[in-house]
């Protein structure tokens, strides 16, 4: 019972802080979305857990003890930005991961390069954790090298659909939530830093052995299904087959990097709601993650 208070005062705590500030710059605002689902997207696997919306305006995919599911864009990119409004399980959604990403594992299995967007489970009266990763070459094959940052956030994901969104460009990551920039991972090097072309991904699945308090609680199929929705989609960027000339898309009203008002936006976020930073982990081998030191 006390842990169960706690945990609400918690959320309430966090629900209740600072108003959100305007970024200054709405990307979501600038690109319509895709006219239907098909127009961007396929079934990757479990279709049996999936199920489209009659118009294509929103898919639902969902994990009981039998299969998750997931769908992939029709194209792979080189760079650009990939939006989803999502809305997720309440409840008791200890060990499942709902997902939206880019990824080229296919393609490159065992090197390959990764830049995720992850919700991972909870149990009732705690928060939704917002993990964001990146892998480059490999390093989440085999011995697993990630850059977590993970927050908690100003609302309640399950409550209704907000707008998650990954820019990716030849100099920068950005994350974005409602057009809150909550991350920015600068290229240091092309050693730290994804290059290939990468698909578009959305999953849902059983990582019971990791994702809530590493492991401590697992995936109850009582409560299965678990479901996850998605609308809003937005593709759109630099195709692996577009020419050389197609210019990735800006990421603040000068093009690259973040405006004053919108580092200030993202300041707020890490300062209220960030929860884990692989940089300042002291467990972590600074060696494998040269961009923090540089």
């Amino acid at each position: 019972m006390a842990l169960l208070l706690f945990s609400s005062i918690l959320l309430f705590i966090l629900q209740c802080s600072s108003a959100q500030p305007s970024p200054g710059y709405y990307l979501s605002s600038r690109f319509k979305p895709l006219p239907g689902f098909y127009h961007g997207y396929n079934t990757l696997w479990g279709p049996q857990h999936q199920t489209v919306s009659a118009d294509q305006s929103s898919v639902a995919i969902w994990l009981d003890r039998s299969s998750g599911s997931g769908f992939k864009s029709n194209r792979p990119f080189r760079s650009g930005y990939f939006a989803a409004s999502i809305k997720l399980q309440p409840g008791d959604t200890a060990g499942v991961i709902t997902a939206f990403y880019l990824s080229n594992n296919q393609v490159h299995p065992g090197f390959h390069d990764e830049v995720d967007i992850e919700f991972l489970g909870t149990t009732p009266g705690r928060p939704y954790k917002l993990q964001t990763n990146v892998y480059v070459k490999g390093s989440g094959d085999g011995r697993v090298i990630g850059r977590e940052m993970k927050f908690h956030l100003w609302f309640d994901p399950a409550a209704d659909f907000h707008h998650y969104a990954i820019l990716w460009n030849p100099t920068e990551i950005i994350f974005f939530v409602d057009d809150i920039p909550i991350r920015r991972y600068p290229r240091r090097s092309g050693d730290t830093f994804p290059l290939r072309p990468m698909w578009v991904y959305g999953t849902i699945w059983d990582a019971s052995s990791w994702a809530t308090d590493n492991g401590k609680h697992r995936a109850d199929y009582r409560h299965q299904p678990f479901v996850a929705r998605f609308t809003r989609f937005v593709v759109r960027g630099c195709s692996a087959y577009a020419p050389p000339g197609c210019r990735p898309v800006p990421s603040s009203p000068s093009g690259f990097g973040l405006s004053k008002q919108q580092l200030a936006a993202m300041a707020w976020a890490q300062r209220n709601y960030m929860v884990y930073d692989y940089c300042r982990d002291d467990q972590r081998d600074r060696s494998l993650t040269p961009e923090c030191w540089a």
